[in-house]
């Protein structure tokens, strides 16, 4: 199948047109027409090599939002014209114990990402969603509810589940006291998602600049870093703590704000943090953790949550030439929203 994207040919992250060739559909596999992608941070850290070396040419994009226009001959759970999404993976070993348990993100031969790795069957080079088609296998895509607003869900396919994950995971429900680091792409819905499961939900940023944004997202409070008495205030007062800061940072900062047994979960940086001291881990019995999106069960429980609960994340739709101003405003991190493409503005 001949279609387009925009690809990074190297590290320097600068996006053009590209014209590829997508797999003939194997009995399995489900063929999408792409209507929407997200950007995702990952995606700038991806193309710039920041996570090692790259397959160039590279078509990022793992926040896929389309419809069906072909199905394999054994494809039994979807047909022509079904609204579907493909998130961070498109395949895994489907034989290990955690992919019977439906952690597949967790697949003990290792999963596959939507872009940027071999393929399971052919070895070639995984493309993903800023383009106008993929071909996944049926057991990776996920239906989108009629609930839901299409040119919206897409960051709910690594946003969303990258947050709820670890919500569920943790045991958050009425009542839980849940800080969210960081209100970008990731922490607004980190926000909204624990609002919904009835948390007590506050922000903790360097600076109060997104108090409107926390608040109208579901936060009922603001918790500002660089104030070290509303912090020494703020000691043993969170059961859980989302920490979505995607660079290198301390999180002695933010340890010490959990309460007895509590934990501190990474789901932002993918690389190393500054050393710490275990003082306020022994002293308290708290936990430092990390999560990784989360199973492709899970990923549907989420989209069904989020037409559940009118849950939409926040988005700024842009047209395929736009990629790059977009990147340029993730690298300064100065939105708490997630930027969008809309896949009609790229023709073959």
């Amino acid at each position: 199948m001949k279609t387009i994207g925009y690809a990074a040919h190297s590290s320097d992250a600068h996006m053009v047109p590209y014209h590829f060739e997508r797999r003939a559909l194997r009995n399995n596999d489900v063929a999408i027409e792409i209507l929407y992608s997200g950007i995702c941070h990952s995606d700038l850290h991806t193309v710039n090599g920041d996570w090692g070396p790259q397959p160039y040419p590279l078509v990022p994009g793992h926040e896929i939002v389309g419809q069906v226009i072909e199905t394999g001959p054994d494809v039994t759970g979807y047909k022509v014209g079904d609204k579907v999404a493909v998130g961070c993976m498109v395949d895994s070993c489907q034989q290990c114990d955690q992919c019977h348990n439906h952690e597949e993100q967790y697949c003990r031969n290792g999963m596959t990402p939507t872009y940027g790795a071999p393929d399971r069957i052919s070895g070639e080079i995984t493309q993903g969603g800023y383009s106008k088609h993929i071909v996944v296998r049926e057991e990776f895509v996920l239906r989108v509810p009629d609930a839901l607003d299409m040119p919206r869900v897409a960051p709910i396919l690594c946003a969303g589940i990258t947050t709820y994950s670890p919500l569920k995971t943790w045991n958050v429900k009425q009542g839980s006291r849940v800080g969210v680091i960081g209100l970008g792409g990731l922490g607004h819905m980190a926000v909204k998602l624990a609002a919904a499961m009835g948390a007590e939900v506050t922000v903790i940023s360097r600076s109060n600049a997104k108090a409107e944004e926390a608040k109208s997202s579901g936060a009922t409070g603001m918790l500002v870093s660089t104030d070290a008495e509303a912090m020494k205030k703020a000691t043993a007062s969170f059961d859980l703590i989302l920490d979505t800061v995607p660079v290198k940072h301390n999180v002695d900062t933010y340890t010490p704000l959990l309460d007895i047994d509590g934990t501190l979960v990474i789901v932002g940086q993918v690389g190393p943090l500054e050393e710490s001291m275990t003082i306020p881990l022994i002293m308290g019995r708290r936990r430092v953790a990390g999560s990784l999106i989360g199973g492709i069960k899970e990923t549907q429980e989420v989209l069904d949550f989020c037409a559940e609960h009118n849950i939409h994340p926040e988005c700024q739709m842009i047209n395929a030439d736009e990629i790059n101003d977009a990147y340029a405003h993730l690298k300064k991190g100065d939105i708490a929203h997630r930027f969008v493409i809309d896949m009609a503005s790229l023709s073959l």
